[in-house]
């Protein structure tokens, strides 16, 4: 195992402004109506890595070497994340970024070596913190083969239980249109070729954070907008594109569950809220 002990406390700071263009974007990726509220999910789009076009590795991300430590496996993903809103953000405010590398884990699981990196983050407008989130990314051996295309099931997921619920198509405009947003060159979401022979899966894969931003948007259109004061999520499965995936959700008292569910009804992500 390696020592990545002198990694554990490495920071970096970005800064950003919240502007109308950002912010009409945004909305017009996820078919929101603009108004004055800054949705929930916006700060996903600031403060990005900005590492210039030669200094990409073969995957499309920064090459290692910067802010997160080089873990040697090749393929890494955002896992989950866990968020707490301390206060909305406004048009025109200018926010800054602190990321922590708050641990580094190794395991071994059924499909081989992995490291699981967690980044504490703070995105703050002055002095003020406005969100608190910590990160778990996650990296992985690289695909051994192609995975075989699963037949689409005819069979309508079951929504039966969820009082919340939207059917999203996800295309592959969407998909272009969020990494654009995001400043996310990871080719997995617009390099078909790519996905399939090189990281092994049937399709494009739908972006985490996208699915994420989804349910919070999904929350907004029941709630109003700005009303949870956390939310959380783990991927369970890859989503692709083209492919049916359903927004769910339900209310007990402050607290929300959400999912979003593949059209076989199996979980991709899972989501928890609070009011």
């Amino acid at each position: 195992m390696a020592d990545w002990a002198d990694w554990i406390g490495k920071s970096e700071t970005r800064s950003d402004l919240i502007t109308p263009g950002l912010l009409h974007r945004f909305c017009a990726t996820i078919d929101r109506p603009v108004t004055d509220d800054i949705p929930q999910g916006l700060h996903w789009c600031l403060c990005l890595p900005d590492a210039p076009t030669a200094e990409l590795g073969a995957d499309g991300h920064p090459a290692k070497g910067g802010f997160l430590p080089p873990i040697p496996l090749p393929r890494r993903m955002w896992a989950s994340s866990s968020v707490s809103f301390e206060q909305p953000l406004q048009l025109g405010d200018e926010v800054s970024r602190v990321s922590t590398i708050a641990s580094i884990e190794e395991k071994s699981g059924k499909s081989g070596d992995l490291v699981f990196v967690a980044v504490d983050q703070e995105t703050r407008v002055g002095e003020q913190v406005a969100i608190r989130e910590r990160q778990n990314i996650v990296y992985r051996e690289p695909a051994p083969s192609a995975a075989p295309a699963k037949p689409v099931s005819t069979r309508p997921a079951d929504l039966s239980g969820w009082d919340w619920q939207q059917k999203i198509m996800p295309s592959e405009p969407l998909l272009f249109r969020y990494s654009a947003l995001t400043f996310n060159s990871h080719r997995i979401h617009y390099d078909k070729p790519y996905a399939v022979q090189e990281e092994g899966y049937p399709g494009l894969v739908v972006q985490g954070p996208l699915m994420a931003t989804l349910l919070l948007n999904l929350a907004a259109s029941e709630l109003g907008a700005n009303k949870l004061s956390s939310f959380s999520f783990r991927g369970q499965a890859p989503a692709f594109a083209n492919a049916a995936i359903y927004l769910v959700g339900k209310q007990e008292g402050e607290n929300i569950t959400l999912a979003v569910l593949g059209n076989d009804g199996k979980e991709i992500m899972t989501a928890q809220a609070m009011i």
